[in-house]
């Protein structure tokens, strides 16, 4: 049974303080015990706040590389690409923010091979993996589709795969390169920021459920052996 502890905030900005400061810990720890830190985080809007805050932090940057738990397959600089969004915060403080989409393809197959072999190139585990949720359950870019068994239980080696979900989501029309579970659930520390009363239900559900959820998030978390904090607030 995976260990999960709840954390809740009063409001948003107390949130990210606590996302940042976690994270911020974690990375010290890297640094310290390694010499290094590789972290993957989240997209959506509701961890930038967190990410704002962390970037003020006074670490060895340059020792920090950061890639995003998963990427549309867009091109650089486009408004839905998740890593412009995260270089555009951390780039500045001198930390390395990873690609795992160079260029968009219209492969999304190849993108995700592409994407696991740099992923190879850098220390593993990752230090950390900071995850979202979404509405439908789903976490990263592991959804519902035709590619969600190999995300699930494909080859442990695979850390990234592409995918394309069923139904694409209107906000973000397009096929993903996602950490596979493997490759989430290995990390030294996982953590999850949600907000909002139905996103909490629907994170509820999927635990209790476990490897039988209809929802992704819940069949990730299925006998992950890492404890899981979770940060909610409404």
């Amino acid at each position: 049974m995976t260990e999960i502890e709840w954390w809740e905030y009063d409001d948003a900005a107390e949130l990210a303080d606590a996302i940042a400061g976690d994270v911020q810990f974690v990375i010290e720890s890297a640094l310290d015990a390694r010499g290094s830190a590789v972290v993957a985080l989240a997209g959506g809007k509701t961890p930038l706040p967190a990410y704002e805050k962390l970037a003020k932090a006074k670490l060895d940057w340059k020792r920090v590389t950061i890639v995003p738990t998963d990427e549309r397959i867009v091109p650089l600089g486009d408004a839905l690409s998740n890593v412009t969004a995260l270089a555009k915060i951390f780039l500045p403080r001198g930390a390395r923010v990873m690609p795992i989409v160079p260029e968009a393809t219209k492969d999304y197959k190849a993108a995700g091979r592409s994407a696991d072999a740099l992923l190879g190139d850098l220390h593993w585990p990752l230090d950390l993996c900071l995850l979202g949720v979404g509405g439908d359950g789903h976490t990263a870019s592991i959804f519902p589709g035709p590619d969600l068994d190999e995300a699930l239980n494909g080859p442990k080696e695979r850390r990234a795969l592409g995918v394309m979900p069923d139904p694409l989501p209107p906000e973000a029309p397009v096929a993903r390169v996602s950490l596979s579970r493997h490759g989430i659930a290995t990390a030294r520390a996982l953590m999850i920021a949600v907000t909002g009363a139905a996103k909490r239900k629907v994170l509820e559900d999927a635990i209790s459920e476990g490897a039988g959820s209809p929802y992704p998030i819940g069949r990730v978390l299925a006998d992950v052996e890492l404890p899981v904090d979770i940060h909610w607030a409404a």
